[in-house]
């Protein structure tokens, strides 16, 4: 009976390594549905959209393989898959850059003023 509790242990422990997602509905386009996922490791929750893989179509995200738990049919096992999956960096890194008045005296008394054409070609 030790032994019985020890092998669940180890196996719980194995489960626990990996990423858990939980599908609650479909999605708005009905082509997909909504998942909460919980990485390994992590303390937060992330919610995204499932969306199967097609044909001719470019991938976008992660693609992942999907457990089901016997304990609960609506929540997964999720593992990903890195080769097949792109990483999508946001567009910007940091706040935009803005040009006050300010910062524009400034260039103009450093640098200059630019010498606007007065003939229209």
């Amino acid at each position: 009976m030790a032994e019985r509790r020890r092998t669940r242990g180890k196996k719980r422990a194995a489960r626990e390594e990996k990423d858990l997602a939980m599908v609650f509905g479909p999605s708005a386009d009905g082509q997909g549905f909504n998942v909460l996922r919980r990485r390994a490791g992590a303390t937060g929750v992330e919610a995204g959209t499932l969306r199967p893989l097609q044909d001719g179509r470019a991938i976008t995200g992660e693609v992942v393989h999907l457990e089901p738990r016997r304990e609960a049919p609506f929540l997964f096992d999720c593992v990903t898959d890195e080769e097949l999956s792109t990483v999508t960096a946001p567009p910007f890194a940091g706040p935009p850059q803005v040009a006050t008045d300010e910062y524009r005296r400034g260039w103009d008394a450093i640098w200059g003023s630019r010498a606007r054409p007065s003939v229209v070609n």
